[in-house]
């Protein structure tokens, strides 16, 4: 089901995940016309299930967006399909273009467009991606609890995630491939906590019956592994403004690139908040539907305080004529 474009709202959400229905909920609820424009491709969508979520748990991805859309059109929200493909500036207001060639102006525009994971290309580790092959023990540390797992070791997080895992089960490998080699203090770590370092590169992750079985290096050796644990590269999905000037900026842990924003959503482009992993990449589905519902309150009431200055200045000419 998808609604109806209509040529303008007050607000504009980008994206239908945790963070832009909460928030299209938040403003619906406060009276305001909004449509949620979900291109319908949900980072968590591989997943079986929600975890961390209170009174969800274990919910799947795709139930609870359900849920999501129901309740925003249940306050006259509108949800759309269609990806956006750019935004500009239309006076005081946004313009909004699809790829399908609709358009719509908007007076505020709230981006929860997510990220994208972007992993090594290494054979079988995307087949797998949100199944076997995982990269938050929040998220699935208890369903993989006690089995062989392996970390790879790719960018800044991969021992920390090593590390991290150790508690989940008392079988770690730390898989060095194209990392620097642990530092002295780390090699430490890893063995204090009875972690397994394998040096060398890899060269494929070995399947059987759509589940892994190993991981296979370059000189052919295979170690014997269920899960592997896979830090990828988290870059925020924001190539559509662009033209607004606002583009993804590297993240401080060097995990990726998201859209800066201060604790209330608010970018530093007027008329622009942003919610969810576009801006914050470690946010699980809780924090995303907090962030939403906190952009969403402060994009009203930024709407109120225009709304208001406006009507003062029409009091004011009309007790001056």
């Amino acid at each position: 089901m998808t609604d109806q474009l209509n040529s303008s709202y007050d607000v504009v959400v980008v994206g239908g995940g945790a963070a832009g229905l909460n928030g299209a909920l938040m403003l619906a609820r406060a009276r305001r016309s909004v449509v949620v424009i979900d291109a319908g491709s949900p980072r968590n969508a591989p997943a079986d299930g929600v975890h961390g979520l209170f009174a969800r748990e274990g919910v799947p991805p795709a139930e609870l967006l359900a849920r999501g859309r129901d309740e925003v059109r249940g306050y006259g929200g509108q949800v759309v399909s269609g990806a956006v493909t750019g935004i500009v500036r239309d006076g005081a207001d946004f313009a909004v273009s699809l790829a399908d060639g609709r358009s719509v102006r908007t007076r505020r525009l709230l981006v929860a467009s997510g990220l994208v994971d972007e992993l090594p290309d290494i054979p079988g580790l995307r087949e797998r991606w949100g199944h076997d092959v995982i990269h938050c023990p929040y998220c699935h540390g208890w369903e993989v609890r006690d089995r062989p797992i392996g970390v790879l070791g790719v960018g800044p997080m991969g021992i920390h995630l090593a590390l991290l895992f150790r508690q989940w089960s008392d079988d770690v490998v730390y898989f060095a491939h194209a990392n620097t080699p642990p530092t002295e203090e780390e090699s430490e770590q890893l063995a204090a906590r009875g972690i397994r370092v394998v040096s060398g590169e890899i060269a494929a992750v070995e399947l059987s019956d759509d589940h892994i079985t190993g991981v296979r290096l370059a000189d052919g050796l295979v170690v014997a592994r269920e899960i592997l644990a896979a830090p990828s590269r988290m870059v925020a999905r924001a190539a559509f403004l662009a033209d607004l000037g606002l583009t993804p900026t590297a993240h401080p842990t060097g995990a990726g690139e998201y859209i800066p924003a201060d604790a209330t959503g608010r970018t530093e482009i007027p008329g622009v908040w942003a919610a969810g992993n576009v801006t914050d990449i470690s946010a699980q589905v809780g924090n995303s539907a907090a962030a939403g519902a906190m952009a969403g309150a402060h994009i009203n009431a930024d709407l109120v305080n225009e709304e208001t200055r406006r009507a003062v200045e029409a009091h004011r000419a009309l007790a001056n004529a």
